[in-house]
């Protein structure tokens, strides 16, 4: 088991560093992930963060094509503000498992 120190919290992670309880994320806890992907976080990012933890706790099965469709941000503004593979960092910074569609 791995386990990552925040300033925050102590939470556990997987191999990957996505948390293993979805129960344990928190906006303060989204920064600090957020931060070590170099991702500073605006309300905007917060919008997709939380349309990710709803959809995901709905058992939608996420994709890039969705989130374009989401009505909050086009497929270009997604990489822009989840720079270097959108979903699966999105996914890590929203505290749920990486998508089934992320390699």
């Amino acid at each position: 088991m791995e386990t990552v120190v925040l300033t925050l919290d102590q939470v556990e992670v997987n191999s990957e560093g996505y948390l293993k309880n979805v129960n344990d994320w928190s906006p303060e806890l989204a920064r600090e992930i957020a931060a070590k992907e170099n991702i500073q976080l605006t309300e905007k990012h917060f919008e997709v963060l939380n349309w990710l933890r709803t959809k995901q706790a709905e058992g939608v099965q996420l994709s890039i094509r969705k989130i374009g469709n989401s009505g909050i941000v086009d497929i270009k503004q997604f990489y822009a503000l989840f720079p270097g593979g959108p979903l699966k960092v999105s996914s890590k910074i929203a505290g749920i498992p990486k998508p089934a569609s992320c390699i």
